[in-house]
């Protein structure tokens, strides 16, 4: 059974995430539909406005960070997006580009695998 403490967390980091995604999504669509660019490029970008909004709030509200370190901590947790921006594109790749599924569901997919990778790290290492 899942600790409730950690549920709870949980929770908050999808609250939180659910904004990035708003930001991501609006991000990648402003900058791949109205401004012309690269689908990867608008992607990377949405990802990574997002990943720093979620780490703002994730320290204060999720994880009450007082971790005086904070460019390391910041690192650490953009770190850990980064390879979930990595397995974000390969998502899109592999559900967009080889099995032609719409580019937006693609990326909602791609969101959920990366949400399970980001909490899970950023519970174990930044946060801990």
């Amino acid at each position: 059974m899942i600790d409730r403490i950690i549920l709870v967390k949980f929770l908050k980091f999808c609250l939180i995430g659910f904004s990035g995604m708003i930001i991501d999504f609006g991000t990648t669509w402003l900058l791949k539909e109205k401004a012309g660019i690269n689908k990867y490029i608008a992607n990377s970008t949405g990802f990574i406005l997002a990943a720093t909004s979620n780490y703002f709030w994730n320290r204060v509200w999720t994880f009450h960070s007082e971790n005086p370190r904070i460019a390391t901590e910041y690192l650490l947790f953009i770190l850990i997006s980064v390879t979930g921006l990595g397995l974000n594109n390969l998502v899109i790749y592999i559900l967009a580009d080889r099995l032609r599924v719409n580019f937006y569901i693609s990326k909602l997919v791609a969101t959920g695998v990366v949400t399970l990778w980001n909490f899970t790290m950023n519970f174990l290492i930044t946060f801990r």
